[in-house]
């Protein structure tokens, strides 16, 4: 795989995944990596914009920079959802987003969140 900056997307085989592809996004470090939230913007955007490229229908991804990453859980939703909501209007080919979350807080505060982000891919 090519050395990739934060806020950047590459694809690459599946491997040894139920998957025919994976599309690797590297997240920023929070407090070191500028600006953060354009970076982790970008993660999503680019992920998307690769998924639609390669007429990928199905698109899952944890929640990136935070965790080990240290990007607060609530901002980095929000981010994502704003990001996600932006590039939706632009998909055609990917139909499906989930989320694959580490903890019931997580995923408390992504359903909190994007509960908004659902009805409007629905309307779509």
């Amino acid at each position: 795989m090519v050395p990739i900056q934060p806020g950047e997307a590459v694809i690459t085989g599946g491997h040894q995944l139920p998957n025919d592809c994976d599309i690797h996004c590297l997240g920023l470090v929070y407090g070191r990596d500028q600006p953060e939230d354009q970076l982790l913007a970008n993660c999503y955007r680019k992920a998307l914009q690769i998924a639609e490229d390669k007429k990928i229908n199905y698109v899952a991804f944890p929640a990136i920079s935070t965790a080990a990453f240290g990007f607060p859980t609530k901002e980095a939703t929000k981010i994502t959802s704003e990001t996600i909501s932006d590039v939706i209007p632009e998909l055609n080919a990917v139909k499906t987003i989930r989320f694959v979350l580490f903890d019931d807080k997580d995923l408390k505060i992504h359903q909190d969140i994007l509960s908004d982000l659902k009805a409007l891919s629905n309307k779509k």
